[in-house]
């Protein structure tokens, strides 16, 4: 550990934090990283807004402490952030120590350059962006030249192309009233620091979980991933307690495409949704879920009966009885048909295995003994994923489902 210098101690200055602050700026990682760095050398919670009051940033160690802020609590300093003498915005903080005043506004200053920096237009308000997104995902705008018109209106270009993003966030904690819109707000901050005239609005879907979709207002693939990692980044550094889960579509170059590009975002967030290893899925790593995705958008009744057919009498079965038959199913087919691998996977015996294999086979009419039972109990499990049925045995271990557990429907 390197030894203050006598002109540090005099000064307060601390330059391993002040090179964090200068490393998360220098590395393009955006507004909100650049922050928790301010935050930690500061050793504060801060709240950064921009000069219309709206917040580009947060770091904070609770949501109580992220309302104190924005309310100017007492304890709270509000400074004026200014690049030459222009106001650009404010960073309001509460110190937990006492840190030179050189420290303070070496740090105030980068941020305020950052800001100036990355400034974004005039936002456009919440209800307009919710408003459009909704009818264009729904096709009640059909018309490229006026999709194209109505997004210059909220200052988002589409001319080169655009993504969406679905994002999607379960609390496992008590959660407080407003949580779903604190979810927006994070997810909206994460895509902007990447994409700044990125806009998002609530999805209609869900009612067990906060579910937000993002609009990506660029043809670079590469700026979309960067911009969906953005926003599973800040909703982990914001939320704890919850799980999360990003589904990514391809580009747009058609502004009539985004209906179909909103889909495969959704599909590809039913399919990440309970993976550990990868809460954040693109549409073209879903596999074999891609061939579903025009049943599910043109023709979901069909879907539903496929799911009905098959794998719902296994799903009923265990909500009534607390059993795990989706589970072993999903297991089975992991271990390619192998009773002993999927013994050792469930930690179960194998006379346990074979005996749920049979009450499947009483409930589904499927053979998984078969290769036409296991081809259609594969593909219910599938149908059942991108229909967003929650499982009750947890998180799928199918093959190609990437572990995806999706909400259930209501």
């Amino acid at each position: 550990m390197t030894m203050a210098t006598s002109a540090e101690r005099s000064t307060g200055l601390d330059l391993d934090a002040l090179h964090a602050i200068t490393e998360a700026v220098e590395s393009g990682a955006g507004l909100p990283d650049v922050v928790r760095a301010a935050a930690r050398a500061l050793e504060a919670s801060l709240v950064l807004l921009d000069r219309t009051g709206s917040v580009l940033a947060v770091a904070a160690r609770s949501p109580a402490d992220e309302r104190s802020l924005l309310d100017s609590a007492p304890g709270v300093e509000t400074i004026e952030l200014r690049v030459a003498d222009t106001p650009v915005g404010q960073l309001r903080m509460r110190l937990r120590a006492q840190p030179g005043p050189a420290l303070i506004r070496l740090v105030t200053t980068l941020v305020a350059s950052e800001v100036e920096r990355v400034r974004a237009p005039a936002r456009a308000s919440q209800e307009a962006s919710t408003g459009f997104l909704r009818s264009v995902l729904s096709r009640e705008l059909a018309d490229a030249e006026e999709i194209l018109a109505r997004a210059t209106e909220l200052g988002v270009d589409l001319v080169g192309g655009g993504t969406v993003l679905v994002a999607r966030a379960r609390a496992h904690v008590p959660v407080e009233e407003g949580w779903r819109t604190r979810v927006l707000a994070i997810a909206e901050r994460g895509a902007r620091a990447v994409v700044p005239t990125a806009i998002a609005a609530p999805a209609e879907r869900e009612a067990s979980a906060a579910e937000v979709v993002v609009l990506i207002p660029s043809g670079d693939d590469a700026a979309a991933k960067r911009a969906a990692e953005g926003v599973l980044r800040e909703l982990q550094a914001s939320l704890q307690g919850h799980t999360f889960a990003i589904g990514r579509s391809r580009v747009a170059l058609d502004p009539l495409d985004l209906h179909r590009a909103g889909n495969e975002a959704l599909l590809a967030v039913n399919v990440a949704e309970g993976d550990k290893e990868r809460p954040l899925l693109a549409f073209e790593q879903t596999g074999a879920y891609r061939l579903l995705l025009s049943a599910m958008s043109e023709d979901p009744a069909e879907l539903q009966r496929f799911y009905a057919e098959t794998v719902e009498p296994l799903v009923a079965y265990d909500e009534q009885y607390e059993t795990e038959l989706v589970r072993t199913v999903e297991a089975f087919l992991d271990n390619d048909g192998n009773v002993a691998g999927t013994a050792q996977k469930l930690f179960t015996h194998r006379h346990t295995i074979r005996y749920r294999l049979e009450r499947v086979r009483e409930l589904s009419g499927l053979d998984v003994g078969s290769t036409d039972g296991r081809e259609k109990l594969s593909l219910g499990l599938k149908a059942m994923r991108v229909l967003g049925v929650t499982t009750p045995g947890g998180p799928a271990t199918e093959p190609g489902a990437g572990a995806g557990r999706v909400p259930g429907r209501k």
